[in-house]
């Protein structure tokens, strides 16, 4: 992947930025409990030399279904060179597992001292790449385009804070660029749609061991869907011809005695592709599937079960124009960092989807992270110096 460097780059202080980044792991923040994180990194900002009214909070754990601690975290410079408005962007929560972790560094990687949780690298390691860039261009007054900074709530619970970030705030950014994910050479222009479902099955309850035939069970609906939807290719990898995409059940909830047939039950699953008309059409065969098999039983008295179910676009799929200006901007800096730039499309969500939705054409670019959402997760330490020296780079650059 390597190629020469054009020019003599900024050498961060890769012990510092270490330190830092595990200072970031070790605090607890998973998604709507982000307060402590937003507090670090503005006690950083202001420590460096930021004016404490240039950080500002919007109110998107307001307008989250989940609620949560604070907002979106938001920084706008103004430029000392010519140049349009720059956004770089991370996520601040991290998902469950993380919890609790206590980082030691292990050679070239980071990773967790407790083999029960997971590191938090997804997205900590966004959060100090950014954090970093903002500190130099404080400390060493480097010039710099207009800049905004953002660090965003909730994207491990559907990309909340990125759907309801208050846009007014950023400041119009023409070049977005959003850290999330591992090779810092890669550069992720478009990502996958999701949609969320919701399916209560009704049964009827009854006696299981005195009149058990007078019972319609909720599992026997759930199973019997669940069974159509494999055997016909509905669920998991879902292949059609020209069309591909992915779909699974997530979660099943139901029942509280082994003497009552199981009355209800409920369902969380998801519906996923690049393509919307045939996200929906997976999303479509889900509901057939379990209209069918609650249609299939019934009680020895003729009554039948039932089904509701309700599906939410979660975010929508983007591609973006292979002329955009952000990804010609992000591979001309991983190219000056010594690597070769590779264009990538996501299977996963990001807050790039929601932004792009907005308005703000987002690449993606990666910051070492491995084994994500996993006790084996891990921090490469020479990706993450890279994304370090790639944040400088498309922070500090003016108009070509």
């Amino acid at each position: 992947m390597n190629v020469s460097r054009p020019c003599k780059l900024p050498e961060p202080n890769l012990n510092a930025a270490v330190e830092l980044v595990m200072d970031l792991m070790s605090i607890p923040g998973r998604s709507g409990e982000e307060g402590q994180v937003a507090e670090f990194i503005t006690q950083k900002l202001t420590g460096a030399g930021l004016a404490a009214d240039h950080v500002v909070h919007d109110t998107a754990h307001r307008r989250s279904p989940r609620g949560g601690q604070v907002g979106n975290l938001i920084v706008k410079l103004p430029g000392t060179i010519a140049g349009p408005r720059r956004l770089l962007m991370a996520h601040m929560d991290t998902v469950p597992l993380c919890v609790g972790c206590k980082p030691v560094r292990k050679g070239n990687l980071v990773a967790a001292k407790d083999s029960e949780t997971a590191l938090g690298a997804d997205n900590r390691a966004g959060c100090a790449v950014i954090l970093l860039a903002l500190m130099s261009i404080l400390k060493n007054k480097h010039p710099h385009p207009p800049l905004t900074f953002l660090w965003t709530i909730e994207a491990e619970v559907g990309l909340l804070g990125a759907r309801h970030v208050a846009i007014g705030k950023l400041g119009g950014p023409k070049l977005c660029f959003n850290w999330d994910g591992r090779q810092p050479w890669l550069v992720c222009v478009g990502a996958t749609g999701d949609d969320h479902i919701d399916i209560e099955v009704d049964g009827i309850p009854s006696h299981a061991g005195v009149h058990p035939e007078l019972g319609v069970n909720s599992a026997s609906i759930a199973s019997l869907a669940i069974a159509d939807l494999v055997q016909n290719g509905w669920l998991g990898l879902v292949k059609k011809g020209r069309h591909s995409g992915t779909s699974n059940i997530g979660a099943i909830e139901g029942g509280q005695a082994t003497n009552v047939v199981m009355p209800r039950l409920t369902i969380r699953a998801e519906a996923r592709s690049h393509d919307p008309k045939f996200r929906a059409k997976i999303v479509s065969e889900i509901r057939k599937a379990f209209e069918r098999a609650a249609k299939s039983l019934k009680a020895d008295d003729g009554r039948r079960g039932a089904v509701r179910f309700q599906s939410l676009m979660k975010y929508e799929s983007f591609l973006l124009d292979q002329n955009e200006p952000s990804i010609l901007a992000a591979e001309k800096a991983v190219e000056m960092v010594g690597l070769q730039p590779e264009r990538s499309i996501g299977n996963g969500g990001l807050d790039a989807n929601w932004m792009s939705a907005h308005g703000l054409p987002t690449v993606t670019l990666g910051c070492g992270q491995q084994d994500i959402h996993t006790a084996n997760e891990t921090l490469d330490i020479a990706g993450y110096e890279s994304a370090i020296q790639i944040a400088f780079l498309l922070a500090t650059a003016g108009e070509d």
